[in-house]
């Protein structure tokens, strides 16, 4: 029996598209490890948002580095995983996918007053809601991604993402 070709599935969006929601119920399904990007920002960059100063692309530099490095290490061992990165931008996305017929990108789209209701609703995240704004101007929507509404609950989100991936 030939043992199916390793995968990582990035789960990109704003904030507050539900990212790490999804991630983890996906990993958890599929049985694969999950990551969520926030563990990747160097302390810096986590004091800079928790003041509600948006990153620039120099600070992001070091956190899409160690995402990439975790995607190569886990494709490497021939293991599977679920990653969370906003990945607004098209050359962001170019760091983090060495292989984009290993890594495949699930973009998790939704209107702006939606995702602003549920950032005022989180509580005990360093993502103020002032700064969405911030990365709805950066987001360079994807060419190569598939595209979910954030509109239905997770659970639906999730048996899109796996019957569209064959997951």
């Amino acid at each position: 029996m030939i043992a199916p070709l390793a995968l990582v599935i990035v789960v990109m969006g704003v904030a507050g598209s539900g990212k790490t929601t999804v991630g983890r119920m996906l990993a958890g399904e599929l049985g694969w490890t999950f990551r969520d990007a926030d563990e990747f920002h160097p302390p810096a960059n986590v004091e800079k948002m928790s003041h509600g100063i948006p990153l620039t692309d120099r600070d992001r530099e070091p956190w899409l580095a160690a995402i990439r490095a975790y995607i190569d290490e886990t494709l490497s061992r021939g293991d599977s995983a679920v990653v969370t990165c906003s990945a607004l931008k098209e050359r962001y996305r170019r760091t983090i996918v060495p292989d984009p017929a290993r890594v495949k990108l699930v973009h998790l789209a939704g209107d702006f007053t939606l995702i602003a209701e549920r950032l005022r609703a989180r509580e005990g995240h360093f993502m103020k809601p002032g700064m969405l704004s911030s990365q709805f101007d950066d987001l360079e929507l994807p060419r190569d991604a598939l595209s979910v509404d954030v509109v239905p609950p997770p659970e639906t989100i999730v048996a899109e993402i796996r019957t569209a991936l064959s997951v």
